[in-house]
């Protein structure tokens, strides 16, 4: 664990050492890491949709809340 702990510190100082990207790049690395939230969102909510009872009560979900969550736009937080 401390060496990954390690290894993420080092490579945040390498980051933070790196100069700024252009705008144009920053703007497209933000609109990728966006579109990627979105994705997985919507991936997540179908799979919430199919699993059983079971395995909602082992994630300590309802199936109403289960519905509630799937049936949101996966732009939606």
């Amino acid at each position: 664990m401390a060496q990954h702990t390690q290894m993420a510190q080092s490579n945040m100082s390498y980051l933070n050492s790196r100069p700024a990207l252009p705008v144009l790049a920053q703007w497209a690395v933000s609109f990728a890491v966006l579109v990627t939230k979105w994705s997985l969102r919507h991936r997540t909510r179908t799979h919430l949709k199919r699993l059983s009872d079971t395995q909602l009560k082992d994630i300590g979900l309802s199936r109403e809340d289960a519905h509630y969550e799937a049936t949101l736009p996966f732009w939606r937080p």
